[in-house]
């Protein structure tokens, strides 16, 4: 008898949740915030002169990195999860941390661009096995009435990590002169400590015993691409991502070249002088991601109360359209409360859209197959990474760098938002099945 039996169909709230999956989320918050406190300044940090501390890197060749490695690290769930649902989540957990944290610490001591390349490899390695582990915990620990919280709560840590470690620690490490190399540095050392909950606390969730060999667990990864409704839905909605990666590329890019934040910081500075504290705030790229991560800690929780029984995909098609203006407002104006507010809208497009993705394909992912779904759910990932890395840098390279039009950029990526919009709209007309009882579908 597991936890998701014995539990009330009825149980929704935080108490319904068991141990497991609070460990996962302490591990999720580490984890992300990590990956996200780097990814904040990866960008930057690469196309700097040397003689600044940067790598000295072209636009185009920080693009090729990031169109590998975060491809690379959405791939990978689709094996490391069926692997998982095979071999049990805690030891795929310690491979991944052991990944992560070597690869971060590597990372961060490179100077060259093979070796900095081959490095952030190893990361995205261990945070593709790390991803599918996370969320077929979550799935099999939550219920049908409550995986709709359980996914809130964990795309809202996932944001927590997000706005606490570049806000606190990057920035502070930013601040005080610190090499480069600590970024990386205390990225190693965020996911080297999650060896410790993995072995001592995480215990492996209710599932279905299962006795494939590692090829007929291959083999029916595999076929999860026959479910072509499953498929299409994921490409139509990659083109959201597509816009999402260039919070960590174009955007920050844009920013340092174009965006004086002055007002925004005489504004923050007075504040804090009249609070007592020092007036000696500075907007800078690291800031980008703490806006993403901060108003969705701020709303996430209300917003997925509110959508909490909708169906999925007109929400998903809702915040999809929010997230659109957001690239609106980048087109609009080079005002530096334009561009915050243009963050913030595509924010709340974000956080309205995408846990109802996850928690839609945890509710119609097979029982036996929860992780493996999960693994290929992070498709979205791979093209809107590869698409959104690669061409996200030539295209500012040519618009923004030679043609100097930010804002016909901003404008073709507000095209590709409502292209997505039309997509997902068809695809429920048209495509997605009709459940028999429209107020219990996902």
């Amino acid at each position: 008898m597991n936890d998701k039996a014995t539990s009330s169909s009825k149980e929704s709230g935080f108490r319904s949740f068991p141990r497991v999956f609070w460990v996962v989320v302490l591990m999720e918050f580490f984890e992300r915030g990590s990956y996200y406190g780097l990814m904040s300044v990866l960008s930057v940090y690469m196309v700097d002169q040397v003689a600044d501390g940067g790598l000295g890197f072209s636009k185009g060749a920080a693009g090729a990195i990031n169109s590998t490695i975060r491809p690379l690290l959405y791939f990978l769930p689709i094996v490391a999860g069926a692997v998982a649902d095979r071999f049990g989540y805690r030891r795929s957990l310690l491979v991944a941390f052991c990944l992560l944290s070597t690869g971060y610490f590597l990372a961060g001591q490179m100077t060259s661009y093979v070796a900095v390349f081959l490095s952030l490899i190893v990361m995205a390695t261990g945070a593709g096995i790390f991803k599918p582990i996370i969320s077929g915990t979550i799935a099999r620990s939550t219920t049908e009435s409550n995986s709709g919280l359980g996914f809130g709560i964990f795309y809202w840590t996932i944001n927590l990590g997000a706005f606490l470690f570049p806000l606190v620690l990057v920035n502070y490490l930013r601040t005080h002169a610190y090499p480069w190399s600590a970024i990386f540095t205390a990225s190693a050392l965020g996911t080297g400590i999650m060896l410790i909950p993995t072995v001592f606390l995480y215990r492996e969730p209710p599932k279905p015993e299962s006795t494939k060999t590692l090829a007929q667990v291959l083999g029916g990864a595999v076929l999860v691409l026959k479910d072509w409704r499953f498929v299409t839905m994921i490409a139509i909605y990659s083109g959201f991502w597509v816009l999402y990666f260039q919070m960590f590329d174009t955007v920050l890019w844009y920013l340092k070249a174009h965006v004086d934040m002055s007002p925004f910081d005489a504004t923050i500075n007075g504040v804090l002088q009249a609070l007592g504290f020092d007036g000696k705030f500075k907007f800078d790229s690291e800031h980008v991601t703490v806006i993403n991560a901060g108003t969705i800690i701020v709303l996430q929780l209300i917003i997925s109360s509110i959508v909490k029984n909708w169906r999925a995909l007109p929400t998903m098609i809702g915040g999809i359209a929010i997230g659109t203006a957001g690239f609106i407002l980048l087109a609009i104006s080079t005002s530096p409360w334009i561009f915050m507010a243009g963050i913030i809208v595509f924010s709340i497009g974000e956080m309205t859209a995408h846990p109802k993705f996850i928690s839609y394909v945890g509710l119609i992912a097979p029982e036996d197959k929860k992780a493996t779904y999960m693994g290929y759910s992070f498709l979205y990932g791979v093209i809107g990474s590869s698409v959104g890395g690669y061409f996200g840098a030539k295209l500012y390279e040519h618009f923004v760098d030679g043609c100097h039009q930010p804002r016909t950029l901003w404008l073709i990526f507000v095209g590709l938002g409502i292209a997505t919009i039309l997509g997902l709209v068809g695809y429920d007309r048209f495509i997605a099945l009709r459940p028999a009882s429209p107020a219990r579908s996902p």
